[in-house]
């Protein structure tokens, strides 16, 4: 078996994609530190589709990366598995069942989506409780967040503030990426409209930071 000091000397030389990464992670924290005694690694996913191979292979990659990190730093570390099921429900899959009544509930954050299953309160929960039973019978080590549940509990109002108040840095990165339709109406927050309960994606006219 080797030891440490061999275990560590091959992944600084490492030259395979997840060590990489993780190289440059470490450098990172050499220059600019890190005051939460912790690296956070985080996967996201929507659910608005059934938990698939690709939806896997998020969570799959960013392991790779952080027991890459794990074998070049002693800094503890974090993995998040996100569900953004506070995302608006654009189109129905095929594979579900109640065509009809999902139809009916386009546009809807995926949390307000009735469960076509009939096993959850809705699309989005019957869609998480897969994913983390997917990665709980692969062993992964994560902790599972959603959403709706961070938005409506406040926890990511500070963040809110603080994407408000950098709200035309973030335009002057974001809108040479798009294209011209898209270009018009983006804004990095999608409000829900309060008379449709609709997810809107609709350009800011007016900021009060």
């Amino acid at each position: 078996m080797s030891s440490p000091a061999e275990i560590l000397s091959l992944a600084q030389g490492s030259r395979a994609w997840p060590f990489q990464q993780a190289q440059n992670l470490v450098k990172r924290l050499e220059r600019h530190g890190n005051d939460k005694g912790y690296v956070l690694f985080e996967t996201g996913y929507g659910p608005s589709g059934l938990p698939h191979m690709g939806t896997f292979g998020e969570v799959v990659r960013t392991t790779m990366v952080r027991q890459a990190f794990q074998r070049l730093s002693d800094t503890p570390t974090k993995l998040i598995a996100y569900s953004d099921d506070m995302d608006g429900f654009r189109k129905v899959p095929t594979n579900l069942p109640r065509q009809d009544m999902l139809e009916q509930h386009l546009g809807l954050p995926l949390s307000r989506v009735p469960d076509p299953f009939g096993t959850h309160e809705s699309f989005a929960q019957h869609n998480n409780a897969s994913l983390c039973d997917f990665l709980d019978r692969f062993g992964f080590d994560y902790q599972f967040k959603s959403a709706s549940v961070a938005y409506s509990s406040g926890e990511m109002d500070a963040t809110l503030l603080k994407m408000l108040g950098a709200y035309d840095q973030i335009m002057q990165v974001i809108l040479p990426t798009l294209g011209p339709e898209r270009q018009a109406t983006y804004s990095p927050f999608l409000p829900i409209c309060p008379r449709t309960g609709i997810v809107l994606q609709v350009p800011v006219v007016a900021r009060d930071p």
